[in-house]
């Protein structure tokens, strides 16, 4: 069998599974999802694994891989998500579960001192409820119940959207791995980014995950209608808020490896003929330096004060997702270069300045990734693109780095 051409094939297939008939989406707790842990359970189930859905609703497979450990044997947890952003690709996320149930498969004969099991996390995106990494946060013992209350944008609770999702909010505890039974957590994503195919790499390791702050900010001030009331007399919550937009780019470009984002502007009554009364923002700011994005979140939040004041607005700034930036492991990497060596001739370390169900995997065990070459560095988008030779090369990274640890006759 032809794996490689195997994992292609389902990637095809998962990405048929959406929730919106003309594009790509997977939410958390949606129908879609359910569909989607359905499909790829039933894959796990073909690897021979035993198959749980947890009660966040993250799929679990438990590989039948012969083990030698006995009772202290440890488990090797490998995965990614299988929720998406909206208008999505279909690799971001699903290639990492997908590869890794191939991997045990190539590892069904073998002998190994520990266990391997496969997750495919339930919401790592956080586009229901703007809070990223619910899946993998459960997971590591690190949810806050608050986040429970948050509501999507149809006023659904997260404790309710888990209810519908076949899971229980009041079980969250049991989620948590015990992290004295983990030797680590390993994911292979596609790389974001253009370097793989610029030195023309098939994969390439990564060292280590930026850390990220999420907020949203609101700018306040009064409506009024356009033909009426003077430039002078205006409290304009949207031109307020265009001010503070240009400060966010600035600061980005000022301050080298710093990316700042303003993803989402929604302002009431967003009408045409009234002046807007209230602005709503969504920024994500990230470094590989957690100083230096926390100074750039520090200034940045100072600049939306001075906006407001300048223009007698009301500002109310609160973060909803900060994650600190996670090296790899060093032990990992090193097996994980060897692994690479095997099958390109040279190696090229990536930082990741996207977040990973990695990062907070970090908490528990040690982590390593493996990024694979994608076409423009393109994601997030429905023209994702990779190659099933480099998915090819993927699978025997993996599979050596698995048997790296060991394979016992």
């Amino acid at each position: 069998m032809d794996r490689a051409q195997q994992i292609f094939d389902r990637l095809d297939e998962l990405g048929r599974i959406s929730e919106d008939a003309h594009c790509l989406t997977r939410q958390y707790g949606s129908d879609a999802m359910r569909r989607a842990n359905n499909l790829v359970g039933s894959w796990m189930k073909q690897a021979g694994m035993d198959v749980r859905v947890d009660a966040i609703g993250n799929l679990i497979g438990t590989s039948a891989v012969p083990s030698t450990g006995g009772s202290s044997r440890k488990t090797l947890l490998l995965g990614s998500h299988l929720d998406t952003v909206k208008n999505a690709g279909k690799y971001d996320g699903p290639l990492g579960v997908v590869l890794a149930i191939a991997a045990v498969e190539q590892c069904k004969d073998k002998s190994l001192p520990f266990d391997i099991s496969v997750i495919g996390f339930a919401d790592e995106e956080g586009v229901r409820f703007q809070s990223t990494y619910l899946g993998s946060r459960a997971v590591a013992g690190s949810f806050d119940e608050k986040d429970l209350q948050r509501t999507d944008a149809n006023g659904v609770t997260l404790a309710n959207a888990i209810k519908h999702f076949g899971g229980d909010p009041n079980k969250l505890s049991e989620c948590r791995f015990d992290r004295t039974k983990l030797l680590g957590y390993f994911e292979v994503h596609i790389e974001q980014g253009p370097v793989l195919e610029q030195k023309n790499q098939a994969v390439g390791p990564v060292t280590a995950i930026a850390g990220q702050t999420r907020a949203k900010i609101k700018f306040e001030g009064k409506a009024g209608h356009a033909g009426t009331t003077p430039m002078s007399m205006r409290r304009d919550a949207l031109c307020g808020a265009a001010g503070f937009i240009q400060m966010v780019e600035s600061c980005a470009r000022y301050n080298a490896g710093l990316v700042a984002t303003i993803g989402q502007i929604v302002c009431e009554p967003n009408v045409s003929n009234v002046i807007p009364a209230i602005a709503h923002l969504t920024l994500d700011v990230r470094h590989r330096d957690d100083k230096i994005r926390l100074r750039a979140c520090d200034e940045l939040q100072a600049a939306a004060k001075k906006v407001a004041a300048l223009r007698n607005l009301a500002m109310s700034w609160q973060v909803v997702q900060e994650t600190t930036s996670v090296p790899c492991s060093t032990e990992f990497s090193i097996r994980l270069h060897q692994a690479i060596l095997k099958h390109q001739s040279d190696v090229t370390d990536l930082p990741s300045g996207a977040g990973h169900d990695a990062a907070v995997m970090s908490k528990i065990c040690p982590i390593a990734m493996l990024f694979v070459r994608c076409k423009d560095g393109l994601s997030h988008h429905p023209d994702e693109s990779i190659t099933v030779e480099d998915v090819r090369v993927a699978l025997a990274v993996l599979t050596d780095f698995i048997h790296s640890f060991g394979i016992r006759k």
